[in-house]
């Protein structure tokens, strides 16, 4: 003390130590073993959650000398507490309570072009059969599957399972005569209530009904069918392209041949072009010329009623020549620059199933116009005008056809059950059924026990065609239509829709309607709780995933190169510029040097046809596998709550 009051330093502690201290203490202490930092594990988090982390581990107590723990002596007779354990020994537990998994992975060297690429393919992972794969699986089990098939040339099959099949059977054996007139189903509305019933969609989309008729629904939801007068039509755009169709006028249930020497099948009729305010014109003096006509007859009946009407001697074969008249037809009023937009509005009082646009309507999810399908089209008739064939609708969808009026118009239908028996007739008459212009005749349809509905549509009536039901109409008086497709989600209209699109295929005739494009939009914006529609719509999807990953691992094989351009806004479905099949996803693209530089799609068919090697074709891909994977396997079945 005193030497610090006087400034001096205090003296330290030496901490050195002999060479022999250290090498003793060596010997004393336990050597510690550190796991590498690179291998050490992490800590485990059992525990630690949502209520909160783990409860912190009490260190045990050292019990020191002078403390005993009950004997009064060192060290005690009873050994203490367990060591904590070594992270050694913790790294060695976790891995003998978790062992590691390896996937093998096999690299195959590919060349392409220039240059060589690799393809990683697992080799360890359990496939099923192809031919096992189901509705039931999930995506990755149907890519893996494909991968490991071994598709010998083209790989093809049906969209649709007959397994999954709702159209009702047909009777066999004759019909009684009086079951070949069978009465129209016809719903007369009583109030705006009975037109939004859930009870007239199931009756007009029951498979039993080919055709319904709403009496009165103008009037019921007090639609304006003013606005789609002729006087009204020419008024908002008198410039608008009209189709005309110059028929000769007859009698609706007889189809003479040019000559007029006997009832035939065929129906011609020659195409031109005009404008509404031309063809108001036409259909104005039609109409005067018709009331000056009566008139005169009426004049010289007053006159000689002994006078008898000229015409062919009683008992001729010879049937006179009938009078021409035009029909006016597919007049578009779809709206881009809204001259239609009262008329279509007006439309939007409907019940939400017949609308031309809705979520239920599967021709909303086209993704872009088809013109007189999911826009309405126009028809102006004078009396004889006939629609230019006899005719299932495109893809066997539903229509949709009000009646304008003044006059009237007569309808024939048949069942689509009979769609078979009708394309026999046409063809043993040398008549295209898909594309020729038919008109039936109905005795050759009575004698082949052919039920068809007969009924007269008056201005303000609605008729609903079925799914694939086959008809025919002619205009009574003079007279304006509009009309368009809609596409119901119901089993039966898409199981007719999908039996037609490949249909279509066999007989090289395009399918309006892109079936598949429209099958992955319904899968992935709509909630189905109907269940056939629900198989039948996955089978679909399920068929399209096979079809694209065997043709990608095909042409990965080959070398070819496969680009990825996502598709843009309202880009239309892809078609194949040779036999006009849909070609979904993979697109084989080959430019045409014309007077510009045009690209042109084609199929795996026709690419192959102009160059087995492709050597000249670039393959674009608008859709990721794994964007298809996530829409299949996100694609489920609900209940009818969540979907509406």
């Amino acid at each position: 003390r005193g030497a610090a009051e006087a400034g001096a330093r205090p003296r330290r502690r030496s901490n050195r130590r002999t060479p022999a201290a250290l090498k003793a203490r060596r010997r004393r202490r336990p050597s510690r073993i550190r796991a590498p930092p690179a291998s050490r594990p992490r800590p485990p988090t059992c525990g630690a959650g949502r209520n909160g982390p783990a409860p912190r581990r009490s260190r045990p107590r050292r019990s020191t000398p002078g403390r005993s723990s009950g004997s009064g002596k060192w060290p005690p007779t009873k050994p203490g507490p367990p060591a904590a354990p070594r992270r050694e020994e913790i790294y060695l537990q976790v891995l003998s309570v978790n062992p590691p998994k390896e996937l093998k992975i096999r690299l195959i060297k590919v060349e392409s072009g220039d240059g060589e690429t690799f393809i990683a393919s697992e080799v360890e992972e359990k496939r099923i059969p192809l031919e096992d794969i189901g509705i039931q699986n999930t995506a990755s089990e149907i890519i893996r599957s494909c991968k490991a098939a071994r598709v010998k040339g083209k790989f093809k099959e049906s969209y649709l399972l007959p397994s999954f099949s709702v159209k009702p059977a047909t009777s066999e054996g004759p019909i009684p005569r009086e079951k070949l007139y069978p009465p129209t189903p016809s719903i007369y509305l009583e109030s705006k209530r009975d037109a939004f019933s859930p009870v007239l969609l199931q009756f007009c989309t029951d498979s039993k009904n080919p055709v319904t008729v709403i009496r009165g629904l103008a009037g019921s939801l007090r639609l304006n069918l003013g606005l789609f007068s002729t006087k009204s039509l020419a008024e908002a755009n008198a410039e608008q392209a009209v189709e005309v169709r110059t028929q000769v006028q007859q009698p609706a249930d007889e189809n003479w041949d040019p000559s007029g020497s006997g009832q035939t099948w065929p129906c011609e009729s020659s195409r031109s072009h005009t404008t509404i305010a031309k063809y108001a014109q036409y259909q104005a003096s039609s109409f005067q010329e018709s009331l000056q006509v009566r008139a005169h007859a009426e004049d010289r009946d007053d006159e000689d009623p002994a006078v008898a009407p000229e015409g062919p001697e009683c008992g001729s074969e010879q049937k006179p020549a009938g009078k021409i008249i035009k029909f006016g037809t597919n007049i578009d009023l779809s709206d881009p620059k809204n001259r239609w937009k009262p008329q279509l509005q007006e439309l939007h009082k409907l019940p939400a199933f017949m609308r031309v646009a809705s979520n239920a309507n599967m021709l909303s999810h086209v993704g872009h116009t088809i013109l007189g399908m999911n826009t309405v089209q126009l028809y102006m008739k004078v009396p004889g005008s006939r629609t230019p064939v006899g005719h299932q609708e495109n893809n066997n969808f539903c229509s949709v056809n009000i009646n304008i009026g003044p006059g009237d118009c007569e309808w024939f239908c048949v069942h689509e059950n009979y769609w078979q028996a009708i394309s026999d007739f046409c063809e043993r008459h040398g008549v295209d059924y898909l594309t020729g212009s038919w008109w039936p005749v109905l005795e050759d349809l009575y004698n082949s026990n052919i039920p068809v509905y007969r009924f007269v549509q008056r201005p303000g009536d609605l008729v609903w065609i079925n799914a694939g039901t086959v008809h025919w109409v002619q205009a009574v008086g003079w007279c304006n239509n509009i009309a368009w497709n809609v596409g119901p989600l119901h089993g039966y209209q898409y199981q007719l829709a999908l039996e037609r699109y490949e249909w279509n295929e066999v007989k090289k005739v395009k399918s309006i309607v892109p079936m598949i494009h429209v099958s992955w939009n319904v899968a992935r914006a709509v909630k189905i709780s109907d269940p056939d529609t629900y198989k039948m719509l996955r089978h679909c999807l399920l068929q399209s995933m096979k079809h694209i990953q065997i043709l990608r691992d095909r042409l990965v094989a080959e070398g070819k190169k496969i680009c990825y351009q996502s598709r843009v806004k309202d880009e239309p479905a892809y078609y194949c510029n040779e036999c006009d099949v849909e070609v979904f996803d993979l697109l084989l693209v080959t430019s045409e040097n014309g007077g510009r530089k045009l690209y042109v799609v084609h199929c795996e068919d026709c690419a192959r046809r102009r160059d087995p090697g492709l050597a000249d074709v670039v393959v674009l891909e608008q859709y990721r596998v794994e964007e298809l994977m996530s829409i299949y396997d996100s694609f489920a079945l609900v209940s009818a709550a969540a979907s509406s």
